[in-house]
């Protein structure tokens, strides 16, 4: 799955950290950065590719929409703001959508949903493999990304279950594993549970199944959880 790099653009810390959490529940998008101006999102820009741009109107200083047409090639823009007076200038603009606040989940992923995607790369190409070393028995062991299947919580330790039956235990917390597979395809299903998205076998509205294992939808997860399923499941 291609990952897009994503960068907000809000003054407002409650509305920032709204969108970064709302961010953090697609699996293809990877956010990195967050600006409370344009002067400073102009220093982002320079810094990281950025792919999509999550752009508040009413910025300190330089506005948003000013900001944006001062860009000679801005990214994928999707508008956010309080008001419904610059709709029309804002399309003009040739924005990806236009978010009116507060900006609920489900809103946000139909916005998500009209992002151009990068074309997959020829079925024949081979693709690079990523991996990471864990402490296992005071050895580090190499585990490939792709042949993880899901992760289990054990308090201050995670099992992680691999192609083939094998698994390891490593001495992590299932949060700080999470963050360090972000913008992989994993997804937090369950605060026990993390899974790999291109394991599931299946999924309903209270488990997903992997490898013939049914794992539980928490149920302060399950509604994010199903919307990242679904746009998962018509990416596929």
């Amino acid at each position: 799955m291609n990952t897009l790099n994503c960068l907000i653009v809000e003054d407002e810390p409650l509305a920032a950290g709204i969108l970064e959490d709302y961010v953090r529940q697609i699996p293809f998008l990877r956010l990195v950065g967050k600006c409370g101006d344009a002067l400073y999102a102009l220093e982002a820009l320079r810094e990281a590719q950025v792919d999509v741009l999550f752009l508040d109107i009413h910025l300190p200083g330089l506005k948003g929409i000013d900001f944006l047409r001062s860009l000679p090639q801005p990214p994928q823009t999707i508008l956010t703001t309080a008001y419904h007076d610059y709709a029309l200038e804002s399309y003009d603009l040739g924005v990806v959508d236009y978010l009116l606040k507060p900006i609920d989940f489900e809103r946000f992923v139909k916005a998500i949903q009209k992002i151009k995607r990068p074309v997959a790369p020829p079925v024949n190409a081979v693709p690079d493999r990523h991996f990471l070393f864990f402490n296992v028995n005071k050895k580090m062991v190499r585990v490939w990304l792709d042949e993880i299947h899901y992760v289990e919580s054990l308090k201050e330790y995670v099992r992680i279950f691999m192609a083939g039956g094998k698994s390891i235990v490593t001495k992590m917390q299932l949060g700080e594993l999470e963050t360090t597979l972000e913008g992989a395809g994993f997804l937090r299903i369950h605060r026990s549970f993390l899974v790999a998205l291109r394991q599931i076998e299946a999924y309903s509205a209270t488990d997903v199944t992997i490898g013939g294992k049914e794992i539980p939808i928490g149920r302060q997860y399950k509604d994010p959880v199903m919307e990242v399923l679904d746009i998962f499941s018509q990416s596929a």
